[in-house]
């Protein structure tokens, strides 16, 4: 057994002591807790016992004692006589609550908070109008039951009829709801106000010098009574920042000053309302304005996606093939003046691992053209396993026309079933007006204009002349390095798509005739299949290096989820026109990460990629914390309301 295992027992005749040992350091002062500390991690598993003075030899050396009575047999020497015995009747004393132990305690300070509830009918609206004019009409409604309790009759062509409210009873309503926000927020320096005393050292409004007008409203006494101003521009009523009447008062600032800046809304709001910390409030009420939120909202991101298989993986060159189009473009019919012209396109076929591109000439948009362009495609380059696109109706024609083929080859369409009969083309779309999912054709897209632009200029070319063009640009791209070039000679041949197929750049010299060399086949075969692998490794170890950082979208968006309001951003369209929609369906990728939605406008449903949207910074029916010093009200907002109001604009 070591000695880690045995028991240790400790003795202290301090009460004291032993209440400081037993609690927890925190709650004593700096000098006992560190000593409290120390023992504590030095014997944690130490137990700790009371004795009396009397029974304690180590207070024989503090009062001192004759050197004979510490040689004999003695408490010194023996110590008390409870040891001399097992651990059963060892004396067990309870250390009760020791009134010294608080000299040495800790003083801790607790902020309590005061939570102010503001009236359930404040809360239900979601703009001043309707409180006001809701408010007025039940005042007019309290008149009325007045006047019946007096029991005034009048005839029947005399009774008043429900009219239309007048500003003044818009105004007094307003003041009704000012009068109960103050009295619930200011309550002590209202009491203070009309004991005429002094406001309190820690009142929000001892800098303003308030004071009570006539209609028992608060207001702000302020520098500015010898001006020519109105008397509510130069007093006006003050009303604190977390109160909903403040809110809704921006809201209608906000709105009243055609949806204007901080400054502006504010200078607005201050002609008749003094808000405590109201820039703070009117920048949070204009951050939450829908229509404002419309032209500064910022897209959803969501983190970049690792390369998908058939990027970073060898096969057969166009094994794996993206596509696109390009145009249109305009052809003649045939060479000479005054001919008619009409639209064709450009069919970009780029092969996913190598970058390799294959460019066609479709006469027209239609299905049936992109299954010409992709016959001529497969008898050149082989038959793809998979084949990737945008949402184009044209390809989405010609993926059912091949299965449709594919499924029933019927005997006059045999010669395409036939094409697809042994491997079949796995066709897979993006979802729709998502372009940055297909970065790497869209990428040859560019490429080929840039050369088309620079080539043609404003000539029109005929189907011929324009087809004979594609193939020498299809040869510049093909022949375009992989990773960029550096000024070292020593570095070797740069690596180009190419080299993948033809086993050379496409821009390079002939070789010389190898005939007369003596080599043999087997030999030659070898050769030519180690030139091969030797592109192959130098694309995993130069080219696929390229592709490991990630140069944008470095964050993950988690606001994207089911029930969150968005706009589905459009660049055909101005903001303000932007749909308003419902994430209802979320679709995570490999990663676990959101990339697509399915979304709910007013009339349809959509699918739309994540940098297509804007998701609203609002919530239905969230309750917002808003005060200072722990003051806090409900505040509910409804989406659903501000949603509708937008549509009807």
């Amino acid at each position: 057994m070591s000695l880690e295992d045995l028991p240790i027992h400790l003795w202290s005749d301090s009460t004291v002591t032993l209440s400081w040992i037993r609690g927890h350091p925190a709650q004593w002062k700096t000098y006992v807790a560190n000593r409290v500390s120390e023992i504590q991690t030095t014997l944690p598993g130490a137990s700790w016992h009371h004795i009396t003075g009397t029974q304690n030899p180590a207070d024989l050396a503090s009062r001192g004692a004759p050197v004979g009575a510490l040689c004999a047999p003695s408490l010194w020497m023996d110590g008390p006589e409870c040891l001399s015995s097992s651990c059963e009747p060892w004396p067990r004393h309870e250390i009760a609550e020791v009134p010294e132990t608080d000299l040495e305690r800790r003083a801790v300070s607790v902020h309590t908070t005061g939570r102010i509830e503001e009236d359930e009918l404040l809360l239900r609206f979601s703009t001043l109008t309707k409180l006001l004019r809701v408010t007025a009409r039940c005042l007019e409604f309290v008149d009325r039951i007045r006047i019946k309790r007096k029991r005034i009759t009048r005839p029947r062509s005399s009774r008043q009829e429900i009219t239309e409210l007048t500003p003044i009873q818009i105004d007094s309503a307003l003041k009704r709801w000012i009068s109960y926000v103050q009295g619930l927020h200011f309550a002590r320096d209202i009491g203070a106000l009309r004991r005429k005393a002094d406001l309190p050292r820690n009142s929000l409004l001892l800098r303003f010098n308030p004071y009570i007008d006539h209609e028992n409203l608060l207001r702000i006494g302020g520098r500015l009574q010898n001006s020519n101003l109105s008397l509510d521009e130069r007093s006006p009523y003050v009303l604190p920042h977390n109160s909903f009447l403040s809110l809704l008062l921006a809201r209608d600032a906000h709105s009243r000053s055609l949806h204007g800046g901080t400054q502006m809304t504010l200078s607005r709001l201050r002609r008749r309302f003094w808000i405590l910390r109201g820039h703070q409030l009117v920048k949070s009420v204009i951050h939450r304005c829908l229509r404002c939120w419309r032209f500064q909202s910022t897209l959803a991101t969501q983190f970049m996606g690792d390369l998908p298989v058939v990027r970073v993986r060898q096969c057969r060159p166009f094994m794996h093939t993206g596509l696109d189009y390009a145009g249109p473009i305009h052809l003649k019919c045939s060479r000479g003046r005054g001919l008619k012209t009409f639209k064709g396109y450009i069919a970009i076929f780029i092969c996913l691992p190598t970058r390799a591109v294959y460019l066609d000439v479709a006469s027209g948009y239609s299905a049936a053209d992109f299954l010409l362009v992709y016959r001529r495609f497969v008898s050149r380059r082989g038959i793809c396993a998979t084949l990737y696109s945008d949402c184009g109706t044209n390809f989405v024609g010609a993926s059912r026309e091949l299965k449709r083929l594919f499924n029933q080859a019927q005997p006059r369409q045999r010669n395409i079933a036939h094409l697809l009969a042994n491997e079949g083309t796995e066709w897979k779309f993006n979802p729709p007006g998502a372009p940055h999912f297909g970065g790497i054709w869209e990428a040859a897209v560019k490429s080929t204009k840039h050369h088309l632009k620079r080539v043609i200029g404003e000539a029109v070319l005929t189907f011929e002349e324009f087809s004979t063009l594609l193939a020498q640009i299809e040869v510049c791209l093909n022949s375009r390095p992989l990773q960029p070039l550096t000024d070292d000679p020593s570095d070797l041949t740069p690596l180009t798509p190419a080299h993948f197929f033809l086993g050379t750049s496409l821009s390079t010299l002939p070789e010389p005739s190898t005939l007369d060399v003596p080599i043999s086949r087997l030999s030659r075969m070898q050769l030519l299949r180690n030139m091969y692998e030797q592109f192959w490794s130098r694309w995993s170890t130069e080219y696929l290096q390229s592709l490991q950082l990630r140069p944008k979208w470095q964050r993950k968006d988690v606001q994207i989820e089911v029930g969150r309001l968005c706009v589905i951003r459009s660049e055909l369209m101005p903001p303000c026109k932007w749909l308003l929609a419902r994430i209802i369906e979320v679709f995570p990728g490999k990663d676990g990460l959101i990339r697509v939605v399915r979304l709910k406008t007013a009339n349809s449903v959509l699918m739309r990629p994540v940098a297509k949207i804007s998701v609203l910074p609002l919530e239905e029916n969230y309750s917002r914390k808003i005060g200072e010093g722990g003051r806090n009200v409900r505040v509910y907002c409804s989406n659903v309301k501000a949603v509708t109001a937008e549509c009807k604009h």
